[in-house]
């Protein structure tokens, strides 16, 4: 019974869309890791991808649960959020988005 209840559950994930000053991408990259390298519990995947040839980005960070999300935003992820802020031209669009649907390669 637990593996359908675990079916059931759908996990979540974080989306922030914005866009860096010039130059500054790669200096928020190197945030970006160290940022997700402070979660623990609840935590499933990262994505951080990059328009070419632009500053703009999106970051795609998966969880578990919104609870076990904001259980992972610790003080030494707060004060890599506070670095990372100036490099932004404008605060970052963000949600947070439940994840209704999978689909995986097929295994040959």
């Amino acid at each position: 019974m637990s593996e359908f209840l675990d079916f059931l559950r759908h996990q979540f994930a974080y989306v922030a869309i914005g866009e860096f000053k010039p130059g500054k991408f790669e200096a928020a990259e190197q945030l970006f890791e160290k940022a997700v390298a402070t979660y623990a519990t609840g935590f499933k995947g990262a994505y951080l991808l990059q328009l070419p040839n632009t500053d703009k980005g999106i970051a795609i960070i998966f969880w578990e649960s919104v609870e076990e999300m904001a259980a992972n935003q610790n003080e030494t992820y707060q004060e890599i959020l506070k670095q990372m802020t100036p490099l932004f031209v404008k605060i970052p669009d963000t949600d947070i988005y439940e994840i209704v649907s999978e689909i995986k390669p097929k295994t040959e």
